[in-house]
């Protein structure tokens, strides 16, 4: 269930092999069959477990916490190749069982791999999920061109589904062309929209302490359990080049972190970091952005006293 094995260093921050008895899992997502332009993401959990080797003892400089001994890796589910519903069956049914046990942070992979973890989010904690979604992409279309469920349309379908409150809804970095109705579908429904328009020139933060404390009033004053999903589109591609459907006039890689850590205090229950496509990488820019991310959220959890089963 928890994938093939793999050797120590491979694994995210050369964590050991996940155990019952670590609060904190990484599992990767190996899969791209849902992609609309540049293929390769199901490379991306292991580029990224490789990037975060760089980060040494792994003591967060602004939380001053290290994962180091919280955290095991449950390698990669082993998923189908062409099956778009095989995938989704074979994601919930092991998210199922990790969620149980563990606070789980899901490395992708293409952007369609959320839906079936928040299914089985909404099996584990018995109630629609809030949801902070950074992404350069609104990811609210009613179809993936003729097919009913892909990368962009994972958002439209949780709130349909009943997984996610969308007035519990926050989504950071929007910017790419859309039509009206996927791109007001979350708004209309209550939630809130930051574009990337909204926060350029926001750097540091002093500047982005307006937005922290919108996003925490709308979610942090709410009793759900709190899903974080990070597409690592987001950021502009002069910070993320390696991805499948990169979009000019994005987030920096600071912006992102500022508002990570300034954030950490809200009620994740879970995180999901998607859409790195090494082949399209240069000089591991994107994998190292998105461990920096990964490690940063596992950081703020820790110093946030989170508990060691997201259920109790």
């Amino acid at each position: 269930m928890t994938g093939f094995p793999f050797l120590s260093d491979t694994r995210f921050l050369r964590a050991p092999a996940a155990e019952a008895a670590h609060p904190y899992v990484v599992a990767g997502l190996p899969w791209d069959g849902s992609v609309t332009n540049r293929p390769g993401t199901r490379f991306g959990p292991r580029a990224v477990r490789l990037a975060s080797h760089m980060l040494c003892d792994a003591t967060h400089p602004w939380f001053d916490v290290s994962p180091c001994g919280h955290l095991g890796d449950a390698g990669d589910l082993t998923l189908p190749h062409a099956s778009h519903a095989a995938m989704q069956q074979a994601v919930q049914a092991a998210a199922q069982t990790l969620l149980a046990r563990h606070h789980v942070i899901w490395i992708g992979g293409d952007h369609s791999i959320t839906l079936p973890v928040l299914r089985a989010m909404r099996l584990r904690f018995g109630q629609p999920l809030g949801l902070l979604h950074f992404d350069a992409h609104c990811d609210t279309w009613s179809d993936h061109f003729g097919e009913p469920s892909g990368h962009g349309t994972w958002v439209r379908e949780a709130v349909q589904e009943g997984l996610v409150d969308a007035a519990a809804a926050v989504q950071v970095g929007l910017r790419s062309a859309a039509d009206r109705a996927a791109r007001d579908f979350v708004p209309l429904r209550g939630g809130r929209v930051f574009t990337a328009r909204e926060l350029r020139g926001l750097e540091g933060p002093a500047a982005l302490a307006p937005v922290v404390a919108e996003i925490r009033q709308r979610l942090g004053s709410r009793a759900a359990p709190l899903h974080l999903s990070l597409d690592i589109d987001v950021l502009d591609p002069a910070f993320a080049p390696g991805t499948g459907t990169p979009e000019p006039g994005g987030l920096s890689t600071a912006q992102v972190l500022t508002l990570l850590e300034d954030l950490a205090d809200l009620p994740f229950v879970g995180m999901d970091c998607v859409e790195v496509a090494p082949a399209h990488d240069h000089a591991e820019i994107t994998a190292c952005a998105a461990a920096h991310l990964v490690w940063t959220y596992l950081c703020g959890r820790i110093a946030a006293g989170s508990r060691a089963s997201p259920g109790e």
